[in-house]
């Protein structure tokens, strides 16, 4: 970038910090959200809860599906990622 440009978008500096922060948090989130570790607790959790008989079976299953619908797409998105 010419120093002219550099000139015309430095008002535009504070938006590109922006947009480069909340990319950076969308990626962590999407991280955390399709990490087999988190996804395995959290199957883990639920089968706890159905035990303690904190939900009912209908509950139970739709989360599970839910929990094994983003671990698939977790192993078999290409790269490994979502």
């Amino acid at each position: 970038m010419g120093l002219f440009s550099s000139v015309l978008l430095l008002p535009l500096a504070p938006v590109r910090g922006v947009v480069w922060v909340s990319d950076r948090l969308i990626d962590a989130a999407e991280a955390e959200l399709y990490d087999p570790g988190v996804i395995r607790a959290r199957l883990a959790a639920l089968n706890r809860s159905l035990d303690d008989g904190e939900i009912d079976l209908a509950q139970f299953e739709r989360e599970e599906e839910r929990l094994l619908d983003l671990l698939e797409r977790k192993t078999t998105a290409p790269g490994g990622g979502p």
